[in-house]
């Protein structure tokens, strides 16, 4: 094949990374191997070896960041001026190899925490919830898991050496998840489940039976199971975990600064029973649902600086929504007892109702005081109250200096009003 073909392949199978001086001598023994390949194209390893690290400079000149214009055809053929071996490399391969780079950039393999997260990741239909509560004398799950760290707290992306797969013995104990490398040696991790939520990563094709888990403190790990039915086990003993031990989460601090500000989530578990504990969360599933469909309702018409805060803060109320929905869904298919594909979501055995809640995730909420939202009610006007809508403002008044002294005289003829009569 051609230089630029392999050079292509090459980068798309090695992640190249690290220091000028380490990609520069990966890439010496790419072209010693191209020369012994194909011997008749270049005179020498060392020409080849030149012309693949020019092509990476022009990549990145043509489609990276820069502060001036690009480099030109002319100028990338007369920089390789006598750099094959003392002599001039051919004019027409050049343009050729300009041309290709210019029109498609080399792409660049990565290491597959890049992978993006999927947006709307399907409903499980079975989530394999564990028949023990957890909480109990022994772990509710145990088994091996492999992980790999993608970021940590508050979303920072993972260090490059820590973002291989590592084999654990994993268990998990009550509002905690244990990761341990041997018995002997204890706990290697632990990780809070409150808060956090398991999904599986249906976009990741790298690896099988693969889930994506994110904790409070927003870190993201990807965890492999070994088989289909270890995943949905785990996904569920997750979530079940999580929606027993997550309390609603606190107010923002107010400042003078009108910036969103993430809610602070409780780091303590619930001390809250099944029953009550799902009582609460589909209260705060009502309750976050009404925030969001106030907040759609309020589009900013300013600045971007004010729609990309609209825009996070929309974000961060659709995620706190969707983990609502599946602590509400978990807990309550534990209490109910079945495995999560009961076509009947209306019998809930034994689970009390809860007052002013919505009994199933697809009833109507109830959200006063969110005018112009199909669906949702708002405010009906009583005989007491003859209007809901608040009288505009009036305008401010500009008076000259003269009739503002005047108006506060009291005009003669007239006492003023004695105090006990106000």
């Amino acid at each position: 094949m051609s230089l630029e073909q392999a050079l292509r392949q090459f980068l798309r199978a090695l992640v190249l990374s690290g220091e000028t001086q380490e990609r520069e001598r990966v890439l010496g023994h790419f072209s010693s191997r191209f020369h012994r390949c194909n011997p008749g194209a270049f005179p020498s390893a060392d020409s080849v070896h030149t012309l693949t690290c020019a092509l990476m400079l022009l990549n990145t000149d043509l489609h990276g960041q820069r502060l001036g214009r690009a480099m030109s055809s002319s100028e990338f053929v007369a920089n390789l001026s006598g750099m094959m071996d003392g002599q001039d490399f051919p004019r027409e391969q050049l343009k050729s190899l300009y041309g290709s780079i210019r029109s498609q950039k080399l792409e660049w393999a990565t290491d597959d925490e890049d992978e993006a997260e999927p947006q709307n990741p399907p409903e499980f239909p079975n989530p394999g919830i564990p028949a023990e509560l957890p909480g109990g004398p022994g772990p509710a799950l145990r088994g091996v898991l492999a992980r790999k760290v993608l970021t940590e707290s508050d979303g920072k992306k993972a260090p490059w050496g820590r973002r291989g797969w590592k084999r654990f013995g994993a268990e998990l104990r009550g509002s905690f998840l244990l990761l341990l490398r041997d018995p002997p040696e204890g706990p290697q991790e632990v990780l809070g489940l409150p808060h956090a939520l398991a999904q599986p990563h249906p976009k990741y094709t790298k690896r099988p039976h693969v889930f994506l888990l994110c904790t409070g403190d927003r870190r993201q790990f990807l965890c492999q199971a070994r088989s289909a039915g270890e995943l949905q086990r785990w996904v569920g003993g997750i979530n079940l975990a999580a929606a027993l031990s997550s309390r609603p989460p606190l107010p923002a601090a107010i400042g003078s600064r009108r910036r969103f500000v993430r809610p602070v989530l409780p780091a303590t578990p619930s001390q809250h029973g099944p029953e009550q504990q799902l009582c609460h969360l589909r209260r705060w599933l009502g309750t976050v649902t009404c925030q969001l469909l106030e907040h759609q309702r309020l589009r900013p018409e300013g600045r971007g600086r004010e729609r990309e805060e609209h825009r996070e803060h929309g974000e961060c109320l659709l995620e706190e929504r969707r983990r609502s929905q599946i602590y509400v869904q978990t807990l309550g298919t534990w209490l109910r007892g079945d495995s999560g594909d009961s076509g009947d979501r209306g019998d809930r055995g034994d689970i009390p109702e809860c007052p002013d809640v919505p009994g199933a995730l697809g009833d109507t909420l109830e959200c006063p005081g969110v005018p112009g939202v199909p669906g949702v009610p708002t405010l009906t006007k009583a005989s007491s109250s003859p209007s809901l809508v608040p009288e505009p403002r009036p305008g401010r008044l500009r008076r000259h200096i003269s009739e503002r002294r005047a108006s506060r005289s009291v005009p003669k003829g007239h006492q003023e009003c004695p105090q006990g009569l106000l």
